[in-house]
């Protein structure tokens, strides 16, 4: 199951996204928003963050105008790696290497063809498991050197 949530900047792309994944036939919850008025991305951001870390979600996807904010606030959780990705390699690397379990993107940077590439790269791309990789996620989540 994959959290949507997204703020007015990111709504018509999350549209598209959503009929994607329907059509992939990948389960996912929308966590709003539910039109183009505006409204406060760090609301949606949290739910995500939320279903994510409680296992209620596997990963998940944020879109605002630019995907800085709602990344931001996603990031604020600890557990959640949210990686802000405008292309196709950041996405692959980002999985695996970074293990981000969060996708954020811009629905006023990126448009619909390259966003859904992004997106299946970011859903289908596995973590490495390589022990350099675990030992900087563990040193990221922590405050320790």
């Amino acid at each position: 199951m994959i959290a949507l949530g997204c703020d007015h900047g990111g709504f018509e792309l999350m549209q598209e996204v959503k009929e994607h994944l329907a059509k992939s036939g990948v389960e996912f919850r929308d966590f709003g928003t539910d039109s183009d008025a505006a409204t406060d991305y760090p609301i949606y951001a949290k739910r995500v963050a939320k279903a994510v870390l409680s296992g209620e979600c596997e990963k998940g996807i944020l879109i605002c105008g630019t995907g800085i904010g709602i990344s931001i606030t996603a990031n604020k959780f600890k557990g959640i790696r949210c990686a802000l990705c405008h292309d196709v390699f950041s996405a692959e690397a980002t999985r695996q290497h970074n293990d981000a379990n969060v996708l954020a993107m811009g629905g006023r940077v990126v448009g619909p063809g390259l966003a859904l590439m992004i997106v299946d790269t970011f859903l289908n791309t596995p973590f490495s498991n390589a022990p350099r990789h675990i030992n900087r996620i563990r040193q990221m989540e922590t405050e320790e050197e």
